[in-house]
């Protein structure tokens, strides 16, 4: 069970009328202190009003942490530059579940497990043919992680810990099966299946670019710079999907249903498509030629165009994970030797960016999509495919935070309020009379 770790240091006073109201204030170990305004309704008649929810605490958590002001973020305390460059994949998604960094028994058997449960269920792999062969991946991946719910449908998952854990090690397991058979079955290729003498993202790579008539092999570098990936990705505190994840299962939802949902919240291109849109605007520039006249056009108010990949809603500084993907994307380059004019445009704006007084002033740095979308295109996938990684890597965040919620004690189901501006109460007129 969660340990609510939340202290009350103090009293915040709100005045409505002549009436007075004290509220608690609560503090967690880091951040912005919270105001309790669950009491106000059932006191004073009111609530508050807060579109998109960016004022309001909708969870206690104890997972990740983001100071985008100093450009900070921690997993379960871990700065995520540091478990990037010391740590893999697997060892992350164990961290953010359990809370604690596995000891050497603990990692060997948690990796055995979800090795143990990489395969697909014969009938899962027959769904792929009912879709049209120009779906979209997310399309394809949405569908048919919410399709696992009619083949693990133990309601003994938001009340067992065996259960819950073994429906956990199916998704970590699982994701990267599915988001290769999405890409194989988009592309027209026989699908490949898992080989578990792999490591979890050498295994991904062989799935998605391997084909029978050929070996494989695939670069160490390579490797690490999906596994890395893969790690920045994993979790970012109480983004849109995962609050889709924990609204979804407050209401006791199955967990593969959850996390489809929180998958189809991720497809948004306010979300999960930013890395595509980014590299979408660096075709558009096309070659190092064009940058000045889209620089120009960035600064100049007048014009709607904006460059993507450039600054965060959340970082005010630089985006920690940014920092780790430039010398993934550098060292993904200089291992593969590409002449492409896209990556030709990303490098010569990167240095122009990182070294232009305006960009530098509005802090506008390179964040992880910039830098992601010219990895991924290298690595030969296509911008279809982007989305469904960063949802393979999110999975794990998604299940941890599914996981805190159920053992929240204060945990109940999700139910914004609303000020309502419709008609007020009228009677019916029948159909003869208007």
């Amino acid at each position: 069970m969660m340990e609510n770790k939340i202290k009350q240091t103090g009293k915040a006073k709100l005045s409505i009328g002549s009436d007075d109201y004290e509220l608690p204030i609560y503090e967690g170990s880091m951040g912005a202190p919270g105001i309790d305004v669950r009491p106000l309704y059932k006191n004073s008649g009111h609530f508050t009003f807060d579109p998109g929810y960016t004022s309001t605490c909708s969870t206690e958590s104890q997972i990740t942490f983001i100071d985008g002001a100093k450009g900070q973020l921690l997993y379960r305390g871990y700065p995520i530059e540091q478990l990037a460059d010391k740590s893999d994949f697997l060892e992350v998604a164990y961290l953010l579940i359990h809370g604690e960094l596995p000891s050497k028994s603990q990692d060997k058997k948690f990796k055995e497990t979800i090795t143990q449960h990489t395969m697909l269920h014969d009938q899962v792999e027959s769904f792929f043919h009912g879709f049209r062969r120009d779906s979209h991946p997310m399309a394809m991946m949405t569908g048919t992680v919410g399709a696992l719910s009619g083949f693990y449908h133990d309601d003994a998952h938001t009340t067992e810990d065996e259960a819950r854990d073994m429906a956990m090690h199916r998704l970590i397991a699982k994701i990267p099966t599915i988001a290769a058979r999405c890409y194989k079955y988009s592309i027209g290729q026989p699908h490949v299946y898992p080989n578990n003498e792999l490591s979890y993202a050498e295994n991904f790579l062989r799935m998605c670019f391997s084909v029978p008539a050929e070996k494989y092999k695939v670069s160490k570098t390579i490797v690490d710079a999906m596994d890395k990936i893969f790690i920045l990705h994993a979790d970012h505190e109480q983004n849109a999907s995962t609050s889709t994840v924990r609204l979804a299962g407050s209401s006791g939802a199955n967990p593969y249903a959850c996390i489809a949902a929180g998958i189809a919240c991720l497809w948004g291109p306010s979300h999960g498509g930013a890395n595509e849109a980014c590299l979408n605007m660096l075709r558009e520039i096309g070659t190092v030629d064009r940058i000045p006249e889209f620089i120009a056009r960035a600064k100049d108010k007048q014009d709607p165009f904006r460059l993507m990949g450039f600054g965060h809603r959340v970082y005010k500084n630089f985006d920690p994970r940014s920092r780790v993907m430039q010398k993934v994307a550098h060292e993904v380059l200089d291992e593969l030797g590409l002449k492409n004019p896209v990556l030709d445009v990303a490098k010569e704006l990167e240095k122009i960016a990182l070294e232009d007084e305006y960009f530098i002033a509005k802090k506008l740095y390179p964040n992880v999509d910039f830098y992601s979308g010219i990895v991924l295109s290298a690595l030969g996938f296509p911008t279809s495919m982007f989305t469904v990684l960063f949802a393979l890597a999110r999975t794990v965040g998604w299940i941890s935070q599914w996981n805190e919620m159920l053992e929240d004690p204060s945990q109940r189901i999700g139910r914004p309020r609303q000020l309502y501006t419709g008609p007020t109460a009228r009677d019916y007129t029948p159909i003869s009379k208007r």
